[in-house]
């Protein structure tokens, strides 16, 4: 079932048929995802979140059509950029920006922040800060599942720095040894940090490196979630019935610095604005109006419910009390 060697990605190629059942709810949660972004960033610019703040805007196809390929009890590993993995994965908003905000009520009671979001009741395993470190770790997901005789499987995704680090060669190596059902995403957003892909990859293609261990490998434009969704599909087909795993370059683009404190200057203008032409969430909103013939009006109350539902988690974050679990962990009561 291994995809042959030539195998690329095309960048201009036609989008896989769907239907508006099908694609009006994916619009919706990359809209959410978009939305809940931006109200993250200004809240960063505010000083009302604090430390590192990495977001997703222009990624949001790939998480979202990822993991709509996967089902509830099938597990998903990311990284620090992890917002909208989280929300796909089936987290609400209130609890994510709460988190953010360093509350109480947030996602891990205020003790994690931006970068370390965890839902074990979704099957979100987190997102983790040491880039690389958290592949072995979707690994060990998909050994515990082939161990017991489950047929869930793992999503990994990453960047493309993160293919030349240790923890991600050493995942990969035994999860082709083993044949663990496990799909890693590199989510190749052209940077690493700063450095441009050219300056920091031999080889630009991410998947090749599947070649070595057996693996079976795919490359996908990444800004059409339908054509992020069919061919994770594929792999997650893979993974479940034959328990083997897969290598997928997914092409990206962040349309903002690396973190909240990257102004981003390495990047011209041109270049953004020429990326910012395949909008993940103007391309799903464009292609339910004109081609699926989806009304307007229903796009617009989409919107407007998107809009309320982040004006509200907001509003919980700024109104939910700090959080305080960290004393045990910091401070000892004196005998």
């Amino acid at each position: 079932m291994s995809l042959p060697e030539e195998a690329s990605v095309d960048l201009q190629g036609v989008a896989p048929e769907t239907s508006t059942e099908e694609l009006l709810p994916l619009f919706r949660q990359m809209l959410a995802i978009r939305r809940m972004e931006e109200a993250s960033a200004k809240a960063y610019s505010q000083g009302k979140i604090g430390g590192f703040l990495h977001l997703i805007i222009g990624q949001e196809a790939v998480c979202v059509g990822a993991i709509d390929a996967i089902g509830q009890d099938d597990y998903v590993v990311a990284t620090y950029r992890e917002h909208g993995h989280a929300y796909a994965k089936g987290v609400a908003a209130a609890p994510i920006l709460a988190e953010l905000y360093g509350k109480k009520t947030g996602l891990v009671k205020g003790l994690g922040g931006s970068m370390h979001l965890f839902d074990k009741s979704k099957n979100f395993l987190g997102g983790y800060g040491i880039v690389g470190g958290h592949v072995p770790i979707a690994c060990g997901a998909a050994f515990k599942a082939k161990y017991r005789g489950e047929k869930n499987v793992a999503l990994c995704f990453f960047g493309e720095g993160a293919s030349t680090i240790g923890g991600f060669q050493e995942g990969i190596a035994l999860a082709a040894l083993w044949k663990l059902p496990v799909v890693f995403i590199c989510e190749n957003n052209l940077y690493s940090m700063g450095t441009p892909l050219y300056r920091s990859l031999a080889v630009e293609d991410v998947s090749m490196r599947a070649l070595a261990h057996g693996m079976a490998r795919d490359r996908v434009d990444g800004h059409d979630v339908i054509t992020v969704k069919r061919r994770i599909e594929d792999a997650v087909k893979r993974a479940r019935e034959t328990s083997e795993p897969t290598l997928v370059e997914v092409r990206t683009y962040r349309f903002r610095g690396h973190s909240m404190s990257d102004p981003g200057l390495y990047r011209t203008r041109d270049e953004v604005a020429e990326w910012k032409r395949r909008d993940p969430v103007r391309i799903a909103r464009t292609r339910l109006i004109e081609e699926l013939g989806c009304p307007e009006d229903k796009i617009k109350e989409i919107e407007a419910d998107v809009k309320k539902e982040i004006a509200e988690a907001v509003a919980f974050a700024e109104q939910s009390p700090a959080a305080d679990e960290y004393k045990q962990y910091v401070y000892k009561e004196q005998s």
